[in-house]
């Protein structure tokens, strides 16, 4: 299992994760080091846990709000499938009306033009 040093707020810390995942892990601690950045810009320095906790709850925040979004577009790109196949359902109707509509017009042709050859 391979171990990773990362830096947040100046400070190292080194955590084990799997394979593979090394580049991913330092990826996550630079976004909670910038997290814990931005916070040092508005509250000071009130210790490395009371900061990385204010930390991980901004970015929980985030994240619950990100899902929440999420869940909205799932939800409208539902009701969007769902108007589309209503809509998709009645073209295909009309396609029918009017396909029966022209074959009943050729056919009443069809009759007007044999009883005038008749005549």
């Amino acid at each position: 299992m391979p171990l990773v040093n990362v830096m947040v707020n100046n400070r190292a810390y080194t955590i084990a994760c799997d394979e593979g995942e090394e580049e991913h892990l330092k990826a996550l601690a630079a976004e909670v080091d910038a997290k814990v950045r931005e916070l040092l810009g508005s509250v000071g320095q009130v210790g490395d846990q009371r900061l990385i906790l204010m930390s991980a709850l901004l970015l929980a925040d985030e994240r619950q709000a990100a899902a929440a979004q999420l869940e909205a577009a799932r939800k409208e790109l539902k009701a969007e499938t769902d108007a589309h196949g209503e809509a998709a359902g009645r073209m295909e109707k009309s396609e029918g009306f009017a396909a029966d509509a022209l074959e009943s017009a050729a056919s009443r042709l069809e009759t007007l033009a044999a009883k005038l050859k008749a005549a």
